[in-house]
């Protein structure tokens, strides 16, 4: 089977109206491909796409196969040529400062701790240009206007990491060069203390372990990380784990990370066939573990519309402060979608016996 072909293209292309398009990604469909929608197709293709917008990029004739724009519901098929554009400039670095709700749960004149709400992005980019943390920050940190500028209304070395969109809990922001450097170096050292909760699918022959794999972007699926045991591909990522309460079909556990990729819990648990619940990209958004009974199956649905995210947690972060050089430690509590779920799964499981 030929390997599919995927090109980062950020070239001008000129409209005839005013409206400046940018090519952002160029794919052909390999010589294997079966139909299949050009939305679906693209989800695993297209870094930080989901369906509804490609489907608005479609009806924007945004979308182009084979030179002609298309309907969300064409059919890709075996070398067909597609092209996705975008109005937005790739090199635009602008914030809008905007008034969103932020969890401070410290500040002081070196650094902020942000109890970060599931749902919210952290940095503006893959076509979440607003309504992100940084987004928030600029209009917090900076003179309260509405006014696009340059990232500098916030420093642009004030992220010194990230949570995925859908984890809930707590990240530090670096207010100054000097303690941005400090808080870097720590993290770059393995110093920082990060504790994450994980429900996560089946149950564990151990009580706590650890998991060694490379994590790197997936050779096929650029959206997606996958982990590489051999070490040959990726950078080295390592997890440690430790059950905390069992349910019979999912987990709760507690992860200690000492290195921090992309998405590194969610492809290591993913590795060793424990799939975050209801992990959407990692195969957790479905049933795993349990019996094929329809009350089963309807009670995991109902999990599901309560806790609409992958179930992680960032609860805790430790790290020593870069001007008092003390140790420093917070703790952020499970929101209430988490805590309902683990709810709804203790009460489950003590009103029945294990099914296989």
């Amino acid at each position: 089977m030929a390997e599919e072909l995927i090109e980062i293209d950020d070239e001008l292309e000129n409209g005839e109206g005013s409206e400046e398009l940018y090519e952002r990604v160029n794919i052909i469909a390999d010589k294997g491909q079966e139909p299949l929608r050009v939305d679906k197709f693209l989800m695993n293709r297209v870094e930080g796409a989901t369906r509804n917008k490609i489907q608005q990029a479609c009806d924007n004739g945004m979308v182009i196969v084979n030179d002609k724009p298309v309907k969300s519901n064409y059919k890709v098929k075996a070398g067909d040529r597609i092209v996705v554009y975008s109005n937005k400039n790739p090199e635009n670095t602008q914030v809008i400062p905007e008034e969103l709700p932020l969890d401070i749960v410290y500040e002081d004149e070196d650094l902020m701790i942000i109890n970060k709400l599931p749902g919210m992005v952290v940095h503006p980019g893959c076509g979440n240009y607003t309504g992100t943390l940084v987004n928030g920050l600029a209009w917090y940190l900076g003179d309260h206007t509405t006014t696009p500028a340059p990232e500098p209304s916030i420093p642009r070395f004030g992220l010194v990491h990230r949570i995925d969109k859908n984890t809930s809990g707590l990240l530090v922001v670096a207010k100054s060069e000097k303690a941005m450097n400090d808080l870097a170096k720590q993290f770059f050292d393995h110093t920082v203390q990060r504790r994450y909760l994980a429900l996560v699918w089946g149950d564990f022959e151990e009580d706590e372990g650890t998991i060694e794999a490379h994590v790197g972007r997936h050779q096929r699926f650029r959206k997606i990380m996958d982990a590489y045991p051999d070490g040959e591909y990726g950078k080295e990522a390592i997890t440690h784990y430790k059950v905390l309460e069992r349910f019979n079909y999912v987990t709760l556990i507690e992860c200690r990370l000492e290195t921090g990729r992309t998405h590194q819990i969610r492809v290591h648990m993913q590795h060793i066939g424990h799939s975050l619940f209801n992990d959407d990209t990692y195969n957790g958004d479905r049933i795993l573990k349990g019996t094929v009974f329809a009350k089963y199956k309807q009670f995991v649905e109902n999990c599901f519309e309560i806790m609409p995210r992958h179930a992680l947690h960032a609860q805790t972060l430790g790290f020593i402060h870069p001007r008092t050089r003390k140790p420093i430690h917070f703790e952020s509590p499970l929101p209430e979608d988490f805590k309902a779920v683990l709810e709804k799964w203790r009460r489950y499981v003590s009103a029945r016996p294990l099914e296989e």
